[in-house]
């Protein structure tokens, strides 16, 4: 099982990312479990409006690497070392195309 994340302009996808759902805990750990997986819960249609909890759960993944690594997955499907450079392309996805509306697949 998977997330997929998009980012959409005139019906077309401008950005397209998946990731394993082995990181929810990860991702709550960081604060950005919503934004991720359930934008639509808490009201987020834009992409701007992902750059700053995105930036703040990056921060927090960098400060507090001992702490989310606890959440690495045994099974190895589900890493640091996977994450953090999802995250950080989505920050880059999301400066580029702030109009873009949000879309993800769980």
């Amino acid at each position: 099982m998977s997330l997929d994340v998009y980012l959409m302009l005139d019906g077309e996808a401008v950005y397209h990312r998946n990731i394993t759902h082995n990181l929810n805990k990860m991702a709550e750990a960081a604060g950005i479990y919503k934004h991720l997986w359930r934008p639509d819960e808490i009201g987020i249609t834009k992409a701007e409006e992902l750059l700053a909890p995105l930036l703040q759960g990056y921060s927090r993944l960098i400060l507090e690497r001992k702490l989310m690594e606890k959440h690495n997955a045994s099974n190895g499907w589900g890493m640091y070392e996977h994450f953090l450079p999802f995250i950080s392309a989505y920050i880059e996805a999301c400066v580029m195309y702030p109009d873009a509306t949000v879309d993800v697949s769980r």
